[in-house]
């Protein structure tokens, strides 16, 4: 692998913060919302339905420029990324790797993830490209800013739906994380196995795949072509 792209939200930074400062604005336990998510997740749905389940006509969006009106806007911070987030990045660096962080956010959680300084050659969100995952054209973006070839980039990231199926579909390379309520309660459904070139439990083994051959190759349906034998998407997984 030449490029190696990263989301943001459970890849590298914990959602905690996250939920528990909409919990605190909604004025709900933050174990409430969390449960609320968790069954979100379980059902393939968005996680921001949780909000919407304490609050039917909630428009997400509005809330979000409320609450940074009120002072109680987003925070990010060294607490908040996990603790494998800097070797992993500064260890593929090391070994020659173009180190990319692209993922859903705002203009003001891309401008709070660069100010952290991470061991990385490109940090940028969504909403400073104005196009979210899963949409082809974020993807189409990726595969400009990698700088390599689709087939010698790699994403990784935590959720099937908006980071393994779109990147696959580009030709791109992938690697799913089994980390955070999406990225362990899908681990083990056989469309995510079949998609994945590569299953991590941690970013830290990102750097044994630099060199290494997919676990899943495109031959293994015996047609040879880039992608084939990639499954279909989870019906059920946010209508996938």
């Amino acid at each position: 692998m030449e490029t190696i792209v990263l989301g943001i939200g459970e890849t590298l930074v914990r959602d905690d913060r996250h939920w528990a400062s909409w919990a605190n604005w909604l004025g709900v336990p933050a174990h409430t919302l969390s449960a609320l998510v968790g069954a979100a997740v379980a059902q393939g749905r968005e996680a921001t339905d949780a909000l919407r389940v304490l609050r039917p006509d909630m428009d997400v969006d509005e809330a979000y420029l409320a609450r940074a009106a009120a002072g109680r806007g987003e925070h990010l911070d060294e607490s908040d990324l996990y603790p494998d987030v800097r070797p992993a990045l500064a260890e593929l660096r090391s070994a020659g790797v173009r180190v990319v962080v692209a993922g859903n956010g705002t203009v003001r959680a891309g401008e709070l993830l660069r100010a952290l300084d991470l061991p990385a050659d490109l940090v940028v969100t969504s909403g400073e490209w104005g196009v979210r995952k899963p949409d082809p054209a974020f993807f189409a973006r990726v595969v400009e800013v990698a700088e390599a070839e689709p087939s010698a980039t790699l994403y990784v990231g935590d959720h099937p739906a908006d980071d393994l199926f779109p990147a696959a579909a580009a030709g791109l390379r992938t690697a799913h994380l089994r980390r955070g309520a999406y990225g362990h309660w899908w681990a083990e459904h056989p469309d995510v196995v079949g998609a994945a070139d590569f299953r991590v439990n941690a970013l830290t083994e990102l750097v044994g795949v630099v060199g290494a051959h997919p676990a899943r190759t495109a031959s293994e349906d015996g047609s040879g072509a880039v992608g084939a034998g990639r499954p279909a998407r989870v019906s059920y997984l946010r209508g996938l």
